[in-house]
């Protein structure tokens, strides 16, 4: 084995580390720009005042990482702030918390394909309602994103809760959203604070207690509208994730879900279900107006799979084959989950030289990954036939990532993709 080496950094500062380099767009587009100064090794650390954040992006690498019998799953000090909202739910758990064992076995036939099916048509009636916005605002300019953000949130809600947020009858977006879009951002705002200026963050503090006490109150209603409804005898057959979180009990240990854990359950399908899929149909919106030969091979095939008036079916998605390698594509460049956080078992050393230590979380950056040289050839450009099946078979194994790895990979994967 090599010498143990040290993970290389960009410059600090005494006491806030690289906080200073952090531009107020964000964090996510920085850790690309360091990402991109540290293709080679593909690993690289950050100081957020005291804390330290360690990032890696070769896909060699990442390969290590993503053996569970070395890595599990560690969230690290993002959503660590969101467990404040979300919990131990699926997204948020530690992987040694019961309920999300519990939870995951309970709610997988949720996610099966017959259980897609039956989504399927009250997406579309979701899908019928953004189509009478456009309709009715032919001509004028639309806010692609909100719009986006209303349809999968609406999706989510109506197929998972069989509740109607009704958000294309307003022309502001639901307080919920404006709540939940707050809170996540003021979960990243708090990892890049330094913790004497977290103490003097009353007013961003109070506001986000604000906002997921808004949350809470409509999830709660949520759920004791359906335990009223199975209390009347009524719903007793849907299918859908509440009903299962409800009524089901776990195969293995025989036990369901406390009304609690239902919350975080609820609430983290409602935060995960909408918001990656609307970045995801925003992104591809973008990428398809600045490619129109993609655009007119995307129009092409709907004409050719749905001629003249003809509705969509969940069997004409297996034959939208420009469509699916539009939407892979978009998730490679533009990856709406960026970065899943895992820690070793024990000390690790990966590449033969970098050392890891013991339950320290590590962050797989998708978007680095996802661009990296050594795996793909013109990275930064939008080309959908990378994903040709004969294309797509030569990729490196653990260059794409953008729904996790393992036991802790998205467990709505399927519904995402059917939405999109």
């Amino acid at each position: 084995m090599a010498d143990l080496a040290t993970i290389p950094a960009p410059p600090t500062w005494p006491v806030i580390g690289n906080l200073h380099q952090i531009p107020k767009a964000g964090l996510i587009g920085h850790l690309l720009d360091v990402a991109e100064t540290f293709e080679d090794p593909g690993i690289f650390k950050l100081r957020f005042g005291s804390r330290v954040g360690i990032f890696v992006t070769h896909p060699d690498l990442v390969a290590e990482l993503c053996d569970e019998t070395r890595f599990r799953k560690i969230p690290g000090p993002g959503l660590r702030v969101v467990r404040k909202f979300a919990g131990d739910g699926l997204f948020t758990a530690f992987s040694e918390e019961a309920n999300w064992g519990r939870a995951h076995r309970i709610l997988l036939p949720a996610f099966s394909q017959r259980s897609m099916r039956g989504y399927f048509d009250l997406i579309l009636e979701v899908c019928d309602k953004l189509i009478a916005k456009w309709t009715r605002n032919d001509g004028r300019e639309l806010l692609i994103a909100d719009d986006m953000t209303r349809l999968t949130l609406d999706s989510i809600a109506i197929a998972g809760f069989g509740h109607r947020f009704d958000s294309f009858a307003r022309d502001d977006l639901d307080p919920f959203l404006i709540s939940l879009g707050d809170a996540l951002s003021e979960a990243l705002n708090v990892i890049t604070r330094l913790p004497i200026q977290q103490r003097f963050a009353k007013r961003s503090t109070a506001q986000f207690n604000a906002d997921i006490a808004t949350m809470n109150t409509l999830v709660d209603g949520v759920i004791a509208e359906r335990r009223a409804q199975l209390a009347r005898g009524e719903a007793t057959d849907a299918k859908d994730l509440l009903n299962l979180m409800l009524t089901a009990t776990d195969p293995e240990t025989g036990e369901g879900l406390d009304d609690l854990n239902i919350r975080y359950q609820v609430l983290t399908f409602l935060i995960a279900g909408h918001e990656t899929t609307s970045g995801l149909l925003t992104f591809a919106f973008m990428e398809l107006l600045r490619a129109p030969a993609v655009l007119a091979q995307a129009y092409a095939e709907v004409d050719r799979v749905l001629p003249g008036d003809t509705r969509p079916a969940y069997e004409h998605l297996a034959h939208l084959k420009v469509i699916e390698r539009i939407v892979k594509e978009t998730q490679r460049l533009w990856p709406t989950a960026p970065a899943f956080s895992v820690g070793p078992w024990d000390d690790q050393v990966i590449g033969g030289k970098w050392k890891l230590r013991k339950d320290r979380p590590v962050n797989v950056y998708a978007p680095g990954l996802q661009r990296h040289p050594s795996a793909w050839d013109n990275p930064t450009e939008f080309d959908i036939d990378r994903w040709l099946p004969e294309a797509e078979a030569e990729h490196h194994p653990h260059a794409y990532k953008p729904f996790g790895n393992g036991a802790r990979a998205c467990i709505g994967r399927q519904f995402a993709l059917v939405e999109a």
